[in-house]
C-alpha cells in the first residue's frame, strides 16, 4: 500500500510527512490503543491533507515490537522511506504494573531514540516502561490514579502527579487513565497539525478535546491490607459513621490508642491523615448520592457529615474539580 492509498487527499501531490509517530507493541499491551491511535492520526491527516496545506501534511504512523531481542517495525502507514521517528508512544498495559515484566530490549531502544531527539510518550501503566528506562527521573509524570502509589514507590526519583490527565514536558509526555490515549492522541494532533485539525478530529470521533485533570474520575480506594488491626478498626468505624462528627479523640477511644499514636499509625498504614481519610470517605459517599439519588445538595451535605452546605460545596469542588451540581449533571443516572 502506497502513501496515496493510505491517506485520502490531493492525488496530484504526494503528502508531506509532518512527523512520524511510532506505537510500541509489547506483551499484554492494550491493542485497542494501538489501533485507536492509528485511526486518530489517520483521521487528522486526512482532514489536514484536504483542508490546510499544499502539499498536504500527514502524520506517518508505524508500529514497533521486539523481535528476537531487536525492536523492529511491524506496520508502516507510509512505507518505502527511511524512518524518522519524532514521537514514540508506550500504550497502556492490560495487566497491573506489579505483573509487568521489564524488557531490556525496549529499555535500550527507548533510551537510544530519546537520546536521538525523539519525544517519548506513555499512557496509564505504559508509563512504567519509561520509568524503567530511567527516562522519568527528576521529571513530572502522571499515570492512572490507581497506579500512582506503586509508581512512586518503585521509582522514587519520579515526581508523580496523579491529579493531571496529561503531563506535557515537551520531550516526554505522560497520560493517565487506560483510555487517556485519546487525550494523548489529540494532544499530539494539536501539536503536529494545529488546533483546528485537533478540534475537527475530536468532533469526528465524538470525543471532548484533551482533558487536563483526572480528579473528576478518581475514586477513594483506601488501603485495607496493611496489617494494623487497630487502624483497620478505625477505618471501619469511619465508614460506618462518616455522617457523624468523627474526631481523632473519638477514634482513639474506639481503638484504645493515644491520639498521637493513632495519628502516627494511621498515616503509616493508609498514607493519609485521619482528617484526609475522613474527608475522602465523605466525598465518596456524596458522589454516590449525587449519582444515584435526587436528594438536594443540602441534604447530601448533611448525610455526608457536613453541617454547612457551603463548606461541603467548597471541599467537593476542591476534590473533584467541579461543583456538586455539575457533577450530578455529568454522572447522575436517577430521573425525576
Amino acid at each position: 500500500m502506497g502513501a496515496h492509498d493510505t491517506f485520502r487527499g490531493d492525488r496530484d501531490s504526494p503528502p508531506r510527512i509532518a512527523s512520524e509517530v511510532g506505537l510500541v507493541v509489547y506483551p499484554d499491551c492494550q491493542l485497542s490503543a494501538i489501533h485507536g491511535l492509528t485511526d486518530i492520526f489517520r483521521i487528522a491527516s486526512e482532514y489536514a491533507a484536504t483542508s490546510i496545506s499544499s502539499p498536504p501534511a500527514v502524520i506517518r504512523v508505524s508500529h514497533w515490537a521486539a523481535v528476537n531481542g531487536e525492536v523492529e517495525c511491524t506496520f508502516d502507514s507510509h512505507p518505502g522511506t527511511d524512518h524518522a521517528l519524532t514521537h514514540v508512544i508506550s500504550p497502556p498495559s492490560l495487566i497491573v504494573p506489579e505483573y509487568m515484566t521489564p524488557r531490556a530490549d525496549l529499555r535500550s531502544w527507548m533510551l537510544d531514540i530519546h537520546a536521538a531527539g525523539t519525544t517519548v510518550c506513555a499512557v496509564c501503566a505504559g508509563v512504567f516502561v519509561l520509568a524503567d528506562a530511567g527516562l522519568l527521573d527528576d521529571r513530572d509524570a502522571t499515570t492512572h490514579w490507581a497506579f500512582a502509589d506503586e509508581l512512586s514507590r518503585r521509582y522514587p526519583a519520579v515526581r508523580v502527579d496523579a491529579s493531571r490527565m496529561v503531563v506535557d514536558d515537551v520531550d516526554i509526555i505522560t497520560a493517565a487513565g487506560i483510555l487517556a490515549w485519546v487525550d494523548l492522541g489529540l494532544t499530539l494532533v494539536e501539536r503536529l497539525l494545529g488546533p483546528s485539525v485537533m478540534l475537527h478530529t475530536s468532533r469526528f470521533i465524538l470525543s471532548d478535546p484533551p482533558r487536563r485533570e483526572q480528579r473528576l474520575y478518581s475514586e477513594f480506594v483506601p488501603s485495607l491490607g496493611h496489617g494494623d488491626s487497630a487502624i483497620l478498626q478505625a477505618q471501619q468505624y469511619i465508614h460506618a459513621h462518616s455522617d457523624l462528627q468523627v474526631t481523632v479523640r473519638g477514634l482513639a477511644e474506639v481503638t484504645r490508642l493515644q491520639p498521637r499514636t493513632l495519628q502516627r499509625r494511621f498515616r503509616k498504614a493508609t498514607g493519609m491523615s485521619v482528617t484526609e481519610y475522613l474527608q475522602g470517605a465523605r466525598i465518596a459517599k456524596a458522589r454516590e448520592s449525587l449519582e444515584l439519588t435526587q436528594h438536594s445538595v443540602e441534604q447530601i451535605s448533611m448525610d455526608s457529615g457536613y453541617l454547612d452546605a457551603s463548606t461541603f460545596r467548597r471541599l467537593f469542588q476542591r476534590t473533584t474539580g467541579v461543583s456538586p451540581s455539575e457533577y450530578r449533571k455529568r454522572f447522575g443516572i436517577a430521573r425525576t
